[in-house]
């Protein structure tokens, strides 16, 4: 469950922009607000299994988008060769560059 939450975060933080007002706030509140799908049901005024279709389609979505873009996993994959890189690279200078990559992200 933890694997899945980080994952929609992540997937979150990429795409969200893509999303409507809605689906956003339902989605920042349900995973990054820890709110419960009764809580939000009560500030939007509708069924909670109208919260709940809205965030399962909305994270169909994001994954959607992921099969698409593959923006979250080029950025695992990224960090994971800027971690390797880092381990090998002995020089200052260098590593200070590693260093600027990683702070990219």
């Amino acid at each position: 469950m933890l694997e899945k939450t980080n994952r929609i975060n992540y997937l979150f933080d990429f795409y969200q922009s893509l999303l409507t007002p809605k689906q956003r706030s339902y989605m920042e509140m349900y995973y990054l607000e820890d709110y419960s799908l009764g809580e939000i049901s009560e500030l939007f005024e509708v069924s909670r299994q109208a919260v709940y279709d809205n965030i399962r389609r909305t994270e169909k979505m994001l994954e959607s988008y992921e099969d698409k873009l593959h923006l979250f996993s080029k950025f695992e994959r990224r960090t994971q060769i800027i971690t390797k890189l880092s381990e090998f690279v002995k020089d200052p200078e260098a590593k200070k560059y590693v260093q600027q990559l990683q702070d990219l992200d």
